[in-house]
């Protein structure tokens, strides 16, 4: 997903922070996971409820909690914000009997796609909590390839929280424990989960290198929501290089499998990338057409992020357009929903540029409150290319 931050010493240059993950669709397998404190609480008590019905009654109970997973397994394939809040409804009710019933396993797999269900709504931190009561279990019962799916959506999340070294460091646990159990389709994920840790870090060769390792494994295993996962990445990297109708290309190859596969949310962060290219390319009303295709699809699947992601975009178009106020309100729209997915780096991108529409319109005690918002923000998230933009920004109005 691609965010822009203006820099007020060049008035046309936008500066990519490629923050967050939305660009890269994570066709992790569908053994997921995550918790919430209050629900914890809760858990405890029906726990405690159940295990005189399961002692009972201990073959109904195995039924009951298969029947649970699978109802929960329906409910997120289907996609939606509120289907994904009752699949994790019912794989909690799972995780309750399979604890009681001592099926350690099962209970794994249940709070690993508990904690996928929360990262695709947004909530990073609910997903690591999951995700990290999962890994030990399945490191317990010797589920090595539960063990490497774990690791790996623990990557995707510090991934997307911008903590790009912690997201190496889980990738490349999880990818030799692929290799080694023959889980070819984990093993493209998690090339091209790789991949898009170094194109986020400029290594734009590195990038391609993992992406063209992982698309013919997607394609051999006959994964065709990731080949477009892929193909979009790859269409990205060429973005960034300014090769354009290669990255055009590379993104309509993707669109019509998305939408063949019914991955809402990889129709819509192609489409949203789309927009960046004509963005680019100075065809401002086609960007703003493929924008707004993509922000209703965002906000359908419950994508928090990309729905803030794609905000900022709308706002930062109407403010090349000389549009200001209209650009305010989009960056003000999507300034709190980055707040709330715990987004930094793409808050410091959008406080950067509500500080440069005030900039321009002559308002610079709120510009530069705005960028002073931002820098330390921007600091924190380890982008030095982001704060070299903020800095020039406070320097032209004498801010150092």
């Amino acid at each position: 997903m691609v965010i822009f931050m203006k820099s007020k010493n060049q008035q046309n240059n936008w500066l990519v922070l490629l923050v967050g993950r939305g660009y890269i669709t994570l066709s992790i397998s569908i053994l997921l996971l995550c918790e919430v404190g209050g629900v914890l609480d809760s858990s405890r008590v029906l726990a405690k409820d159940d295990s005189s019905k399961i002692a009972q009654s201990p073959a109904a109970t195995k039924e009951n909690a298969e029947r649970l997973f699978e109802e929960g397994k329906t409910l997120y394939q289907q996609g939606s914000a509120e289907s994904l809040r009752q699949a994790i409804q019912k794989w909690q009710e799972a995780r309750l009997l399979y604890r009681t019933l001592g099926d350690r396993s099962m209970e794994a797999t249940t709070l690993n796609n508990i904690g996928r269900v929360y990262s695709a709504l947004g909530e990073k931190q609910k997903a690591l909590d999951f995700y990290n009561q999962a890994l030990p279990l399945r490191r317990a019962v010797g589920d090595r390839g539960g063990e490497a799916t774990t690791l790996s959506n623990i990557g995707a999340v510090y991934d997307t929280l911008g903590e790009k070294q912690k997201a190496l460091d889980f990738y490349n646990q999880a990818l030799p424990i692929l290799r080694a159990v023959g889980d070819r389709r984990g093993e493209a994920t998690t090339l091209n989960n790789i991949g898009a840790v170094y194109d986020d870090l400029g290594e734009k060769q590195k990038a391609l290198n993992f992406y063209n390792q992982a698309l013919p494994i997607r394609r051999a295993v006959g994964d065709r929501g990731g080949e477009a996962t892929t193909l979009n990445n790859i269409g990205r990297v060429y973005s960034a290089l300014g090769e354009k109708q290669k990255a055009l290309n590379f993104y309509n190859q993707a669109l019509p499998i998305y939408r063949a596969v019914g991955d809402r949310g990889g129709e819509a962060t192609t489409l949203n990338n789309i927009g960046r290219v004509y963005d680019d390319l100075g065809e401002k009303q086609k960007a703003l057409n493929f924008y707004n295709q993509a922000l209703p699809i965002y906000r359908a699947v419950g994508d928090r992020g990309g729905e803030a992601t794609t905000l900022n975009n709308i706002g930062r178009v109407y403010d090349d357009l000389g549009e200001k106020q209209k650009a305010l309100v989009f960056f003000n729209q999507a300034l709190p929903i980055r707040r709330a997915v715990g987004d930094r780096g793409g808050e410091a991108t959008t406080l950067n540029n509500i500080g440069g529409v005030y900039d321009d319109l002559g308002e610079k005690q709120k510009a530069l409150d705005f960028y002073n918002q931002a820098l330390p923000l921007i600091r924190a998230v380890g982008d030095p290319y982001g704060e070299v933009t903020i800095l020039d920004n406070i320097r032209a109005l004498g801010g150092f």
